[in-house]
């Protein structure tokens, strides 16, 4: 992913509301397999970390996209946001 499309992902991302929350429990096999069926639905991806998880958002963000096969576009405090390609709802066109 190029600069450039990263800086487009997180323009589109600012718009949307987180889509989970991870609490105290931190990164489940649950959540995990929650977020990887969102992408059957939508590409751009919201997750929002709460005060009483006590796990680093950075290292949760790269297993995440790393159990997901998404690529992490951004973390910003304890926003995460992941961008898979949906073959069939290609909904977002990438810049070149």
């Amino acid at each position: 992913m190029t600069s450039k499309q990263r800086a487009y992902l997180k323009g589109l991302a600012m718009t949307i509301d987180p889509v989970f929350q991870i609490g105290k429990s931190g990164l489940t096999p649950e959540v995990t397999e929650a977020v990887r069926e969102t992408f059957n639905t939508r590409e751009l991806v919201k997750v929002a970390v709460l005060k009483n998880c006590l796990e680093d958002p950075r290292q949760m963000a790269e297993a995440l996209a790393d159990r997901t096969g998404s690529q992490l576009v951004q973390v910003i405090g304890k926003k995460i946001v992941l961008y898979k390609e949906s073959k069939e709802h290609k909904k977002i066109e990438l810049p070149r």
